[in-house]
């Protein structure tokens, strides 16, 4: 039997939960994952602002719609302004009907953080609690929070911050073990995660630096979280859920041959292919292309190739490519 964590009156079973990847994780990205196991997905981060000002049609809008019978499904949102961010939030379940909103608290880009926003609320505790109670008091499904261990070094708060996100009507929370100012740098820090995951009675997620199954086990043992969150790790090889699987359940795992890596890569590309058309469904699939093959006899070339491809017939080609150097 799978693990099972509620997070409110939604149900999650399994293991690893897919972290929001902004510029990545897109319906169809999210769709082979939760094929391949994954418990929980989750929107590329959303702008309340984007949603609130942006209008019906806006490139914001489509960023939330699930998948076919995707589920349990959250749609992220930024923001830094208690009112936007339930306003949002109202119109994100209308659009998408999640299962959950997620509030982003941990994104380090500078357009982000210097706006006040993602990250850079870890540096307002008080606000934190704000934008959780009026977001959860907008919407009726749970309420969760993604957030990091905090600003820098000199100002790791996540306990802190995660009691008043809980205080504040938080269901769930995902931590990455990593500062703001760290960035995607250095080593993600299990036990300060694990300081998250005493503090508060909520279920907690822990994030950061999974590419493995061993990985996996080795955050649960060292965080006693509820669930891991999987990230960039999944890029190019969304297998890596059934490996988490099957080292959690102490089973073996094969490897996936590339073979298979690229069949589940065009099967991805086929469904962005529906939603968005060739042109853009091509270009997004150019860096899960170059995850795909990265190791690889040969990876430099390939990555050259994934890099320009432009119509389904480039992919074809570059997978009978693949073929011959890999029979």
């Amino acid at each position: 039997m799978k693990k099972t964590v509620r997070i409110g009156r939604v149900t999650v079973e399994g293991y690893a939960s897919l972290a929001p990847m902004a510029g990545y994780g897109d319906a169809a990205f999210r769709s082979v994952c939760r094929e391949m196991g994954a418990a929980l997905t989750v929107s590329e981060m959303v702008s309340a602002k984007g949603l609130v000002y942006g209008g019906s049609v806006s490139k914001t809008r489509e960023l939330m719609l699930p998948f076919e019978n995707e589920g349990p499904y959250a749609v992220q949102l930024f923001g830094s302004e208690p009112e936007i961010m339930a306003e949002g939030a109202r119109i994100a379940f209308e659009t998408a009907k999640p299962d959950l909103i997620d509030i982003n608290m941990g994104c380090p880009v500078p357009k982000v953080a210097s706006n006040g926003e993602g990250s850079a609320l870890m540096r307002e505790p008080l606000k934190i609690g704000k934008i959780v109670r009026a977001v959860k008091d907008a919407v009726p499904c749970p309420v969760t929070v993604k957030m990091r261990l905090g600003w820098d070094r000199d100002s790791i708060n996540a306990p802190e911050c995660a009691k008043i996100a809980e205080a504040s009507g938080a269901a769930f929370l995902t931590v990455h073990g990593r500062t703001r100012d760290a960035f995607y740098t250095g080593k993600s820090d299990p036990s300060e995660i694990a300081k998250v995951v005493r503090a508060v009675a909520i279920p907690v997620a822990a994030n950061g630096d999974v590419v493995t199954g061993a990985d996996a086990r080795r955050l649960y043992e060292e965080t006693g979280a509820a669930l891991v969150a999987v990230g960039r790790g999944a890029l190019g090889n969304p297998f890596l859920f059934r490996e988490i699987e099957a080292v959690m359940e102490n089973r073996e795992f094969t490897s996936p041959a590339i073979h298979d890596k690229i069949a589940v890569l065009k099967r991805q590309v086929l469904r962005a292919l529906d939603r968005k058309g060739e042109y853009t469904a091509l270009r997004e699939a150019r860096p899960h292309a170059m995850f795909a093959v990265k190791g690889l006899r040969g990876a430099s070339r390939l990555k050259e190739e994934a890099a320009g491809l432009e119509t389904l017939e480039d992919l074809d080609r570059f997978i009978e490519k693949i073929g011959s150097l890999y029979p």
